[in-house]
């Protein structure tokens, strides 16, 4: 809002502004062992993300199993204590 105002008043007086945009582009942003330690990070990551989603998956179906087989087992003592009275 203040940039346009600037430029109207400028513009009032006969003075054309020009805009140059200047950036300095960063020669060496990361140096190489940098890199390759980002590199390793991401690697640890993935494998650890994978890793917790294959355990995920196999933990429950171990719990669902063992509780399959809890279940099972109490029917059949159940059925036998009523046959045997």
């Amino acid at each position: 809002m203040i940039g346009s105002f600037c430029c109207f008043l400028l513009v009032r007086k006969g003075i054309k502004p020009t805009f140059v945009a200047t950036f300095k582009i960063p020669e060496n942003m990361f140096e190489f062992s940098q890199y390759l330690g980002f590199l390793l990070f991401l690697t640890v990551l993935t494998i650890g993300f994978w890793l917790m989603f294959f355990l995920v998956g196999f933990v429950s179906y171990w719990i669902g199993g063992a509780t399959w087989e809890a279940y099972k087992e109490k029917r059949a003592k159940k059925k036998q204590q009523q046959q045997s009275v």
